[in-house]
């Protein structure tokens, strides 16, 4: 079997989430532009449609299903998908600034909006499609995604390597708030650094930098301990705690304080499922 992703993930809304993630590492060669290989599986056959909602991150995503093999680029205001029926897709994860080991198109492009997977892979992105659509196991799912990326993959070129970095370091330090500091980090200036995001990221720095503070309250919230607004607000960059609340509903749909009543409703075990 590959080796199971070792971190959470981060973004999915939580409190009524009916379905199976599973995600794998990928080889070494590739772990500089692909994060990592996601199944996600659900059978809701004989229930109601649901609404899973995702607060998605600022990477591309390569995506299989049954009926479409599609690049899907990055989401800017929340993802929601209904669940209905029973179905599968499989996930090529790419690393922020990633798609830029596939093609030189600036991915500014692909915001927003999907492409046929056969526009960057030609006919091996049919062949992959129809191998996919054979098998269920994980292993041999992982091993096609593998073998697509693999094989038409590059190096990464400097700039979007510089872009990856300075992405995940937004994600992982929770005190970077402003683009000045990013652009300070970079050694460039702000306009330059707009620029190399818009043609190797697909959104600005503005937009990263929010979207990774808006996960860590999501995970802060997920934990279920009492929670000082204010003081989050402060620690996440915004300016008071009202911009903060305006900010969380627009993308999650629901006030910080909803959320953490809903999420700890859904640790408690004592709540039932639908």
């Amino acid at each position: 079997m590959p080796r199971v992703h070792p971190r959470a993930p981060r973004g999915i809304v939580s409190g009524a989430a009916r379905f199976s993630l599973s995600r794998y590492v990928p080889a070494p060669a590739l772990s500089s532009w692909v994060a990592h290989y996601w199944i996600v599986r659900w059978d809701r056959r004989g229930l109601t449609p649901l609404d899973q909602h995702i607060v998605p991150h600022p990477v591309l995503h390569l995506t299989t299903e049954y009926d479409r093999a599609e690049v899907v680029g990055i989401v800017r205001g929340r993802f929601t998908r209904t669940l209905r029926g029973a179905g599968r897709v499989l996930g090529i994860a790419l690393r922020p600034a990633g798609f830029r080991a596939l093609s030189a198109r600036p991915v500014s492009e692909l915001t927003g909006t999907t492409a046929p997977l056969t526009s960057v892979f030609g006919a091996a992105a049919t062949q992959f499609h129809a191998a996919v659509n054979e098998t269920d196991d994980d292993a041999q799912l992982v091993e096609l995604a593998e073998s697509l990326v693999s094989g038409h993959g590059a190096s990464l070129p400097a700039e979007a390597a510089l872009a990856r970095d300075l992405v995940e370091h937004a994600a992982q330090e929770p005190s970077m708030t402003t683009v000045e500091a990013l652009a300070t980090r970079a050694g460039l200036g702000v306009r330059a650094l707009q620029r190399l995001f818009r043609a190797t990221v697909g959104v600005s720095p503005k937009w990263v930098i929010l979207r990774y503070r808006l996960h860590e309250a999501l995970a802060r919230l997920d934990e279920g301990h009492p929670v000082d607004w204010a003081a989050l607000a402060l620690d996440l960059g915004y300016f008071d705690q009202a911009h903060f609340i305006k900010h969380f509903k627009s993308f999650v749909g629901m006030t910080p304080t909803e959320y953490a009543r809903q999420a700890q409703a859904s640790a408690d075990p004592t709540e039932t499922s639908d």
